[in-house]
């Protein structure tokens, strides 16, 4: 997602580093390199002039900060720009307080509208309100049995009348058991088509008649591009839609839909999907969107996610064996679990400062690595993973391991000596000590994330390197990967 967005936009920083100033003749490169950015993105045309106009004005009047490189400066007006363009703030989902909230999920056919409102079911169940799927499709085959399916994994209620009633009624019934019964929210998934045509909008307008609904989200492919925002208008100006969910964000998607929609449309994008599990779901934030966007990383989405799966009784368990040395394979394996559960690696590592430039075949590394360490970790017994010093000592173990995960005796002595060093390091810092920080598991992780020659540019990591690490210094900088941090 945006990667050759963020791509084409350092390009353009690069043209204002070693200026001592923004000036009328030094930003016209830049502004270059941004135009050219967001027409390869697919961002609506006119969205790109307004965009460029308004960020030259500003680049031209903003006063010179003491400190602050020119390409810092522009950097920052793009951001507050892009951030002005997806909508400022986020707009979230309409509650009536004391009575039933109606929504209404509209689209056309393949945008992931049915998976959509499941999402969004499970995402409201998360905020402890409590929600009622009604299925409306009774055109597309199997439509409601999806629902249904659906409904029984994230555990809410499904109400239908077959593919025989007609769409208006089932609506009509929808709400109202969902008003009987006192549910807060109650999420209509409708039908949609290939495109847009008369009696989809007539279907829809009757529906919405009906059941005169609080919330009428519109359900947009973002793959769609620019196209994406020329529907949601359309569906504004015939239905009348009060945001938008734009789909399939984390697939090859240049970004240009999330920075048209709100522009062309007016109607505010209230939630994302990124991946197609039913928990991938996110509220729209624009300021952490610029953030992705300009290669800044999204730490608030990280630490959501994190807290939506990290107990805080485990977590101050877990601190209290990390820094007494107790942390073994089996707190390990239940942490990279835990980080399986919140996404995908690549998806997480992109919302860290300074990682979004990781390549897919780094990444793949790292997956790969993760995985190979689990595999071994598995093909031990539950006392060997209690106590890793077992393995250290005894390599008919170690050969016994690697014979079950399918790997060498000297890979299993690799993870079992990684292991160790990284226990000792954080006995160390619970301490009160900063050590060297020693190549964890043997480079294969770090080098999956920073392959020879390609350190990723995080600030502050080498000031770990104090005290006595600091004599080892000449010595690290000749190694690679994370391992010489």
């Amino acid at each position: 997602m945006f990667d050759a967005l963020s791509d084409r936009l350092e390009a353009a920083w690069k043209k204002l580093r070693g200026q001592d100033k923004i000036s009328q003749s030094n930003i016209q490169d830049a502004l270059r390199e941004v135009r050219r950015a967001l027409l390869e993105a697919d961002v609506n045309l006119q969205v790109v002039k307004d965009f460029i106009t308004q960020v030259e004005a500003k680049a031209q009047g903003a006063e010179v900060i003491s400190g602050v490189r020119p390409d810092q400066q522009f950097i920052k007006i793009v951001y507050d720009e892009l951030v002005q363009v997806m909508g400022e703030e986020n707009v979230p989902l309409a509650e009536t307080e004391g009575q039933t909230t109606v929504v209404l999920m509209a689209g056309l056919q393949g945008t992931g509208k049915t998976t959509a409102s499941a999402k969004l079911a499970l995402h409201l169940r998360k905020l402890n309100r409590s929600c009622l799927l009604v299925a409306t499709d009774v055109y597309r085959p199997a439509a409601i049995d999806q629902l249904i399916t659906l409904g029984k994994q994230i555990d809410v209620p499904v109400f239908e009348l077959g593919s025989d009633a007609d769409p208006v009624e089932i609506a009509r019934q929808g709400v109202e058991r969902a008003r009987a019964e006192g549910v807060n929210t109650v999420i209509i998934d409708t039908a949609g088509r290939l495109q847009i045509d008369e009696d989809m909008m007539a279907e829809l307008a009757r529906i919405k008649a009906t059941v005169q609904p609080d919330e009428t989200l519109l359900v947009v492919d973002s793959m769609t591009g620019q196209e994406a925002a020329n529907l949601t208008r359309t569906f504004h100006d015939q239905i009348g839609i009060t945001g938008a969910i734009l789909t399939k964000l984390d697939g090859d998607s240049r970004g240009g839909a999330a920075l048209s929609v709100r522009q062309i449309s007016g109607a505010p994008i209230k939630f994302v999907g990124v991946g197609e599990k039913v928990e991938a779901l996110q509220p729209f934030y624009p300021d952490r969107m610029a953030s992705r966007i300009l290669g800044m990383g999204d730490v608030l989405t990280l630490v959501e996610k994190a807290q939506e799966e990290i107990d805080m009784a485990d977590a101050e368990q877990m601190q209290e064996k990390i820094l007494s040395a107790k942390f073994d394979f089996t707190d390990f394996l239940k942490q990279m679990r835990l980080l399986k559960n919140m996404g995908s690696l690549g998806g997480i590592m992109k919302m860290i400062p300074g990682m979004g430039k990781l390549s897919d075949d780094q990444l793949k590394q790292g997956e790969t690595q993760l995985k190979r360490c689990e595999a071994m970790i598995n093909s031990m017994t539950t006392k060997e993973r209690r106590d890793p010093d077992l393995l250290s000592s005894s390599p008919s173990r170690r050969r016994r391991i690697a014979s079950g995960a399918g790997y060498r005796e000297a890979d299993v002595s690799k993870l079992v000596a990684d292991f160790q060093k990284m226990r000792s390091l954080m006995q160390q810092m619970g301490q009160g000590g900063f050590p060297g920080m020693p190549g964890m598991f043997g480079g294969g992780m770090n080098n999956a994330f920073a392959a020879p020659g390609n350190r990723p540019p995080a600030p502050g990591w080498r000031g770990y390197n104090t005290g006595a690490a600091t004599k080892k210094k000449k010595k690290d900088k000749k190694k690679k990967g994370f391992g010489s941090l």
